[in-house]
């Protein structure tokens, strides 16, 4: 599908550098069916970095849902100034006959994929050790977490986002060392829970937004319906919508669920596939992070602005 999209951040953008990646790091992680293996990708040249946690979703490809995915939005963070950290969860594909999908989670694995990113900032130092050249580079006191899909529900826990498991107990993951996040085309509002979702994964019919707090950007598509979740777009809006401030929402007229491409290059699984939506997601996540992580920065003021003088905006920000 052909998309004509107009730059979003343009000249407003720092100039990239190459990115230097290594994996897989291998975690031990005690109680976990296997070892978590990890992803670290860092420019090859800055200090002070911020860090982004970076949560794959659950889709049925098999390297995309896993530390391998989602290279369109990792490597664009990384070559602009972001050590990027992405781990494979539990749910991935590439562990089909390794890990029981039929354990108390169920095939989600909510709970081990918020412990995944609690893991990678309790081992931070050996994430640092392990990619050359790293060393003394981190801002470990800049940390954000970003998830697209069921890793943006991962992001939403670690930053405030309650589930009310199968017991009755009212589960709170949240990590105060995560200081802002990205929720990209998340599970959202209960109440327009529909398809045949709310019965294969009830623990979705429980999320709470109430309390997430932290300052976070909400991502949707508003092409995103999939009747298996809902027939509504604005589903996928309530991180945004039932939680308090500070909050944006970046709407992305003509999106659908992968927004274009960025769970992978080239993927199959995109449904509205473009190369210049893809970017200019990017783009805009990029701005909110850096001046989310250093409100001093004046990115995502300029990225806004730039947006709405665009002939042909691509998005529409709202705010509270």
């Amino acid at each position: 599908m052909s998309t004509s999209i107009s730059p979003v951040v343009g000249t407003l953008s720092v100039e990239p550098v190459p990115v230097v990646s290594i994996s897989p790091i291998v975690l031990p992680a005690p109680g976990r069916t296997v070892p978590l293996h990890v992803r670290v990708s860092a420019p090859v040249a800055g200090r002070d970095l911020p860090i982004i946690l970076l949560s794959h979703g659950h889709g049925s490809s098999n390297n995309l849902s896993s530390l391998n995915g989602y290279g369109p939005l990792a490597n664009y963070w990384a070559a602009r100034g972001f050590v990027v950290v992405q781990p494979t969860h539990l749910s991935s594909a590439t562990l089909r006959g390794v890990v029981d999908p039929n354990g108390p989670e169920g095939a989600l694995f909510w709970r081990s994929r918020a412990q995944d990113m609690t893991r990678l900032l309790d081992a931070i130092d050996a994430l640092e050790a392990s990619l050359p050249g790293l060393r003394g580079r981190m801002d470990r006191s800049r940390v954000a977490v970003a998830g697209h899909s069921l890793g943006a529900m991962t992001a939403g826990m670690l930053l405030g986002q309650r589930v009310t498991d199968a017991d009755g107990t009212v589960v709170d993951l949240r990590d105060p060392r995560i200081a802002a996040g990205v929720i990209i085309a998340g599970p959202g509002n209960p109440t327009y829970l529909t398809g045949a979702a709310q019965n294969r994964y009830p623990i979705l019919r429980t999320l709470d937004f109430s309390a997430m707090a932290a300052p976070a950007l909400v991502v949707v598509g508003d092409q995103d319906v999939n009747p298996m979740f809902s027939d509504q777009a604005a589903y996928r809006a309530g991180a945004y919508t039932l939680s308090p401030g500070p909050k944006h929402l970046l709407t992305v007229f003509g999106g659908e669920h992968i927004l274009g491409g960025i769970s992978g290059y080239d993927a199959a699984e995109t449904t509205d596939e473009s190369p210049a939506r893809v970017d200019a997601v990017a783009q805009m996540t990029w701005a909110y992070l850096r001046t989310a992580l250093n409100p001093a920065d004046s990115a995502w003021t300029a990225a806004c602005a730039a947006l709405r003088d665009a002939p042909s905006p691509f998005a529409r920000v709202d705010a509270k």
